[in-house]
């Protein structure tokens, strides 16, 4: 498949309220779009870093920029046959793994489309209907959150995901497991914590919790193997698997009971389906998260929720979660209680809204073999 064109967005898409976690507060989710066109057919894709480097060492400013600068000159005008074919072109440039993420989602948009199979047919996907999890971020008071627990519940969700950072500690987890003794949580600390509070994060365990996420330092795998030895509870690893490499290096150490597997945070799809096959390999179960993309990265999210040895509900949200209208063509929409289905169309089945885009466009970029 000739790469003829690519087009870069840098968008601000409003949140209907902020979202607050451990690396900060958000109010607006940054995206990188990456609209790839082969002859006439067009694939895209959706990395979202965030606005700050607080996630990850990227942000989506500089995603756009390396996509634009470096990576785009890489690939224009070749023929690409392969995800791992595309990787091993990208990979002159070090890091990076959101930039290389958008062209990688884009790549494999494009190239179903072209085989007309939907994404989760051309990576192997089995199950059409996924489910997909709850989270919620720090609020103003246990009382709200317990409402917006019990919500999610009635609304046949089978998992909560509860963000976790100072002030927002182990008196929620204990207000929340009072109030439902017997439904599945988990936290999630986005890499809030280190070694001096293993004493409290080890107090966890009271608390009956399917995991506990990313406690330590994001780009650590020694402490947290040496922590894992001391809780009962299972450790799932996010901000620091961001390779198939580091997936390996975590499993040998035995830094981690789960991973968590985001498309952007990897390098794309090629990446994501590489780390679940190590795991598989070694009986480390997955789930696939999300970044509070639109509904063009949450297709692609779905798509590799519906893989072998994806064992938890998964971060996939609908749309009216988080916005009051989506940049993709079409919402992300629940098909049963906790539960999405992929479009069997070929590639994701979405697009971008062109009104959507230009509104909440910042920056923009096109490269073509015409003008490279």
């Amino acid at each position: 498949m000739e790469i003829d064109r690519l087009d870069f967005y840098r968008v601000a898409m409003p949140l209907v309220s902020p979202f607050k976690v451990a690396s900060g507060d958000i109010y607006t989710v940054d995206s990188l779009l990456v609209k790839l066109t082969s002859g006439n057919t067009v694939g895209w894709g959706e990395a979202t870093p965030g606005r700050y480097p607080a996630y990850s060492p990227e942000s989506t400013a500089g995603a756009f920029l390396t996509a634009v600068n470096f990576l785009a000159p890489l690939i224009i005008g070749k023929e690409i046959g392969s995800g791992e074919e595309l990787q091993k072109i990208m990979s002159t440039v070090k890091g990076n793994q959101f930039a290389k993420a958008g062209i990688d989602l884009a790549w494999w948009d494009c190239y179903s489309r072209t085989k007309g199979k939907p994404l989760y047919k051309m990576i192997g996907g089995k199950a059409k209907t996924v489910d997909v999890g709850a989270d919620f971020g720090i609020m103003d008071s246990h009382n709200a959150l317990l409402g917006k627990i019990e919500e999610a519940l009635t609304g046949g969700f089978k998992r909560i995901k509860l963000k976790y950072r100072p002030g927002w500690e182990l008196d929620m987890v204990k207000a929340v497991r009072k109030e439902f003794p017997d439904s599945t949580f988990h936290v999630d600390c986005n890499s809030a914590y280190t070694m001096a509070d293993a004493d409290m994060l080890t107090r966890l365990d009271d608390y009956n919790l399917a995991m506990i996420e990313q406690p330590l330092m994001y780009d650590d795998l020694i402490d947290h193997a040496a922590f894992r030895k001391s809780i009962n509870t299972p450790v799932c690893l996010d901000e620091t698997i961001n390779s198939p490499d580091r997936a390996e290096k975590a499993i040998q150490i035995e830094a981690c009971d789960w991973i968590n597997i985001k498309p952007g945070r990897v390098g794309g799809i090629t990446n994501a389906i590489a780390v679940n096959s190590i795991c598989m390999r070694n009986n480390i179960p997955c789930w696939i998260g999300g970044m509070l993309e639109s509904s063009i990265g949450g297709n692609h999210c779905l798509a590799l929720a519906t893989l072998p040895n994806i064992k938890y509900p998964s971060d996939i949200f609908p749309t009216d979660r988080f916005y009051t209208r989506d940049l993709g063509s079409k919402p992300m929409e629940l098909s049963g209680p906790g539960q999405m289905t992929v479009l069997d169309i070929p590639g994701i089945g979405v697009g971008a809204d062109e009104k959507m885009l230009e509104k909440l466009t910042i920056e923009q970029k096109s490269i073509s073999i015409y003008t490279s």
